[in-house]
C-alpha cells in the first residue's frame, strides 16, 4: 500500500475563500458549471500536495518568505500554503485569485493584528 506522505487541511479561512470563489463565479457571474470545475481543479491540486509539497516555490514577500509559505498556481487562483515537516501536515492557509495584490492584502492584514 502506498503512503500517501503528508495530510493536507484546509484552514477556516481557506475553506471560506473556497466558498467565496465558486458563490462569485456561479452566482454573480451565473456560471455554476465553470465555478464547479474550477472548485474541482483547485481541490485537486490542493490533495496532489500530499506528496512532494515543497516542489512549489516558496513566496517572495514578508511576513510570509520568513513562514516557508509556498504557493501553488491553478488557473488564475494561487493557494497558499505551509509544509509542517515535524507533524507531515500540509495546511492550506489561503486561496486568492491571481490578479489581486496578494502581498498588500497580507500585509494589511498584519498591521491590523499588530495594531
Amino acid at each position: 500500500m502506498k503512503n500517501h506522505g503528508y495530510a493536507v487541511w484546509y484552514s477556516p479561512v481557506s475553506k471560506q475563500d473556497l466558498k467565496s470563489i465558486y458563490t462569485y463565479i456561479a452566482y454573480d457571474l451565473r456560471a455554476k458549471d465553470t465555478a464547479k470545475g474550477l472548485v474541482n481543479r483547485i481541490r485537486t491540486g490542493i490533495r496532489s500536495l500530499s506528496d512532494l509539497p515543497e516542489r512549489y516555490a516558496l513566496v517572495d514577500w514578508e511576513p510570509w518568505h520568513r513562514m516557508g509559505m509556498r504557493k501553488m498556481p491553478v488557473d488564475n487562483y494561487l493557494v497558499y500554503y505551509l509544509v509542517h515537516h515535524e507533524t507531515r501536515e500540509v495546511e492550506i492557509v489561503r486561496i486568492f485569485y491571481g490578479g489581486r495584490d496578494i502581498a498588500g492584502i497580507v500585509q494589511d492584514n498584519s498591521n491590523e493584528t499588530d495594531s
